[in-house]
């Protein structure tokens, strides 16, 4: 049973939680790693270097999406090839991520949490929801579209 009443804040908190951490992981990237140092660790496990600036862009303008509620539900979905290669990344080193390296629970679990945003809406609080076809406008606060 969804309790209609509560469910927009479960979303709101998920996605302003999901996008604060797509910050974070888009400013480690740039303020400790570096750009070059991202692109050297993406070319090491086999994945194109020139991905590192669009990957960081992505984390970065799609956080601050979800944090303020832009197309929500259209930014989890479209980030969520970045969360899937995260998991990629990580799937060789086991299953927890307290693992050398970080195993593949945490990236999984973000693309559980990414994919609940997708399939239940854009919680409350959304500046610009996500455009339904056919689909009429709740109140701000109501809003589970």
């Amino acid at each position: 049973m969804i309790d209609t009443r509560t469910a927009p804040y479960g979303l709101f908190l998920l996605r302003v939680a999901l996008g604060v951490m797509f910050i974070a992981h888009a400013l480690l990237k740039y303020l400790v790693f570096t750009m070059p140092g991202f692109a050297g660790f993406l070319g090491q496990i086999g994945y194109p270097a020139a991905l590192a600036w669009p990957i960081f862009l992505a984390e970065l303008l799609g956080g601050v999406a979800l944090v303020l509620g832009v197309w929500p539900r259209a930014v989890a979905l479209a980030l969520t090839p970045v969360l899937v290669g995260a998991v990629l990344v990580h799937g060789g080193n086991g299953w927890l991520f307290t693992n050398a390296n970080g195993g593949w629970e945490y990236p999984l679990f973000l693309v559980i949490a990414g994919l609940t945003v997708v399939l239940g809406g854009d919680g409350a609080f959304a500046l610009k929801p996500t455009p339904i076809p056919g689909a009429a406008a709740a109140p701000l606060a109501t809003r589970t579209a």
